[in-house]
C-alpha cells in the first residue's frame, strides 16, 4: 500500500469523524501562579469544534486522492 492510498483512507477516515461527533474536548494544564517553590496548577477543559464542510472537504480530497492514486499506479 502506498502513501497515497495511506493518506486517502486517513482522510476519509478524518472526515468521517468529524462529521459524527462534530467536536472533540481535551484537557490542558496551566500554571496560574508560580512563587518561589509554590505553584498553582488549573486544568481547563478545552472544547474544539469541526466544521461541516471540513468533515466533507476530507472526505471528498481523499476520495479524489484514493481514486487518483488508484489510475496513476
Amino acid at each position: 500500500m502506498n502513501p497515497t492510498r495511506i493518506l486517502a483512507i486517513l482522510l476519509i477516515a478524518g472526515g468521517a469523524a468529524g462529521l459524527l461527533y462534530g467536536s472533540f474536548s481535551y484537557t490542558k494544564d496551566t500554571t496560574a501562579l508560580k512563587i518561589g517553590p509554590i505553584e498553582l496548577a488549573v486544568k481547563e477543559k478545552e472544547t474544539v469544534n469541526v466544521p461541516v464542510w471540513a468533515g466533507i472537504g476530507a472526505i471528498v480530497i481523499g476520495a479524489a486522492l484514493l481514486v487518483m492514486g488508484g489510475k496513476r499506479g
